[in-house]
């Protein structure tokens, strides 16, 4: 598109200059055009009889103009021949013009010069369009050769904002098991000089957004050497072949240049298992994995190019890409534990204005961020720091990026009536009245009904520790507490709304965890029972009986955890009315002034 817009704007100005050359030459020319053609006999008249009438007379090479008052006559001439000898040729006598200025021009060469430029330029003008279409049709045609280039992008190690393993927070065993690697890089002699041999490959594992690429990169900056860079998905390619093309083009690539890193993001693009799925599209892909595990295999002892790859889905990868002598080591990265995000956060905040803040408090109420979450979260809170012409971000802006990032930002034009309000404000104080008073459910940060994306309001609650492990008892009470806001409406309204919606997704999701994934059900004991997808279908190793048996525990822990939430609403019903006008009345209740307002202590009822 860009070379066919050069292309009609330089066909535009030439077209421009001819128009602009030929009103130049009309200009220079129209006063010749604007004259009567004589005759010999009507010249020879005029010189005789209107002499005194004659202002001048102008000779060319090729004709003769007479200038009088009121016209201007031409007479032509023939080249060769001087104005006197036509003199003589007509008898006229030298008395009638020796008193008329005469004047002798030269050939005019600015005219010539003008008709013979007007007369080749339309030619000029057909050869570089011809030539032009050429040239394009050829750069087309070379197009198809540049399909097996790989487009592989490389980051300067001396770049002066390199990223280093200082700049990465959290992640020390990753960061342990990757300093081999650079230790290989920077001195490959200490390691081969033993007889041992580096890691060929290593897979990054962790969820989307928790430092996969950032830390790829920090590992080739601490190490000082080249960062090529190329997704999965830039190897997949319609055409058979191709992509194996590109495979080998960036190996080759990498090698050139070793030592290196070459970094393969998302890489089950095209590393998924392979003899499965649909055929036409697949097979492409399947000739490329095994371009990648033949180019893998084909690496020297010596060669400096340790290949790092991140997926977020490790599961679906084919077994051979895994095997020992091409992606040895398998690293995962976690999620940021409380310590850790405070530690992200103050990395995302050295380059912005802060006033006096509290990280810590920020780092409690975002459990299950990521590095890039946080990341984003002091973006917004530096925005809304910004559009409140604030010269420092200060505790407010975080905590309210943190409502953003998690709902979205706050819909000012969304007006709640009388009723809604308080449907949403006996929503929220059902979720928290619930969760407060259940002895595993976590604890309430902060309950707001502000509607926010597609939430009338929300309550946010935070676990008391952050821990890998957690009990069905936890889970339990967890259900009830997600259950408390459709509990208080049909409490207190005898009726329940469309509200609960997302509440009744999530407990649900959650209760099948517990059954099928966790093996928590007393009916169908330890057994895993999760659905797996393949392609584009979900497939399940259990009958027909045991997905009944696996809806009826569902429903059981779903009307269990509701019944148990309905219990501590009614125990509690007043601290429930008291929470609820308070809301009503200031829309936000943070957790210091909600437990305040309940009195009692957490987890106070065993039910």
């Amino acid at each position: 598109m860009k070379n066919i817009n050069s292309f009609l704007q330089a066909f535009l100005i030439v077209i421009s200059l001819f128009l602009v050359i030929s009103i130049i030459f009309n200009f220079l020319t129209q006063k010749e055009v604007k004259t009567q053609i004589l005759t010999l006999k009507e010249f020879k008249e005029i010189i005789e009889n209107q002499s005194s009438a004659i202002e001048k007379i102008v000779v060319f090479p090729q004709k003769i103009n007479v200038f009088t008052k009121e016209k201007i006559f031409e007479l032509p001439k023939d080249q060769n021949s001087s104005f006197y000898d036509l003199i003589s040729l007509l008898n006229i006598e030298k008395e009638k013009f020796s008193s008329i200025p005469t004047d002798f021009r030269e050939p005019q060469n600015i005219s010539l010069i003008l008709n013979i430029i007007l007369n080749l330029l339309p030619f000029v003008i057909l050869f570089w369009i011809l030539w032009s279409l050429s040239k394009q049709t050829q750069k087309g045609s070379m197009q198809i050769f540049s399909f097996g280039k790989s487009g592989i992008k490389v980051y300067n190690p001396n770049d002066p904002n390199k990223i280093t393993f200082k700049d990465v927070a959290n992640l020390q065993e990753a960061k342990e098991e990757l300093m081999e690697v650079v230790d290989f890089l920077k001195n490959p002699e200490k390691f081969l000089n033993i007889g041992a041999k580096i890691p060929r490959g290593v897979l990054l594992v962790g969820p989307p957004g928790s430092g996969k690429t950032y830390l790829a990169r920090a590992t080739a900056a601490e190490a000082g050497v080249p960062f090529f860079y190329i997704s999965g998905s830039e190897f997949v390619e319609l055409f058979v072949g191709i992509g194996a093309s590109r495979v080998r083009d960036a190996f080759a690539i990498a090698k050139k240049n070793q030592p290196c890193i070459l970094f393969i993001d998302e890489i089950d693009a095209i590393g998924k298992l392979r003899g499965v799925g649909l055929i036409g599209s697949h097979e492409e892909r399947e000739q490329t994995l095994n371009q990648i595990l033949v180019e893998m295999d084909g690496f020297e002892k010596e060669t400096k190019v340790v290949v790092l790859a991140a997926t977020n889905r490790p599961d679906v990868l084919d077994p051979a890409l895994l095997r020992p002598g091409r992606f040895d080591r398998k690293i995962v990265l976690d999620l940021p534990d409380i310590k850790a995000r405070e530690e992200i956060l103050k990395i995302h905040l050295r380059d912005k204005k802060v006033g006096k803040i509290n990280l810590k408090e920020v780092a409690l109420r975002t459990p299950g961020f990521s590095g890039a979450d946080l990341a984003n979260l002091c973006n917004e809170a530096a925005i809304l720091a910004a559009r409140r012409n604030k010269e420092f971000i200060e505790q407010k802006e975080l905590l309210e990026a943190i409502d953003k990032v998690i709902l979205g930002p706050e819909r000012k034009t969304k007006v709640f009536s009388k009723k809604e309000k308080e449907v949403a404000a006996y929503h929220e104080a059902g979720h928290a009245i619930v969760a407060h008073y259940l002895p595993h459910s976590n604890r309430v940060e902060k309950i707001s009904i502000i509607s926010r994306g597609r939430a009338g309001g929300y309550t946010l609650k935070v676990p008391k520790e952050e821990r890998n492990f957690y009990f069905k008892k936890e889970f339990l009470d967890e259900i009830a507490s997600t259950l408390g806001g459709y509990a208080a409406e049909k409490l207190i309204f005898s009726d329940v709304s469309t509200g609960p919606h997302n509440d009744l997704e999530i407990a649900t999701e959650l209760a099948k965890q517990v059954v099928t994934r966790f093996g928590m059900s007393e009916k169908l004991g330890p057994i895993s029972l999760t659905r797996q997808q393949k392609e584009f279908f979900l497939t399940s190793d259990y009958s027909e009986k045991t997905a009944e048996l696996i809806d009826e525990e569902v429903k059981s822990i779903i009307n269990q955890a509701l019944e148990r939430a309905n219990k501590v609403l009614e125990l509690k019903i007043d601290k429930l009315h008291k929470v609820a006008k308070v809301l009503i009345k200031k829309e936000v209740i943070e957790r210091k002034q909600f437990e305040r307002l309940v009195e009692d202590k957490k987890g106070s009822l065993n039910i």
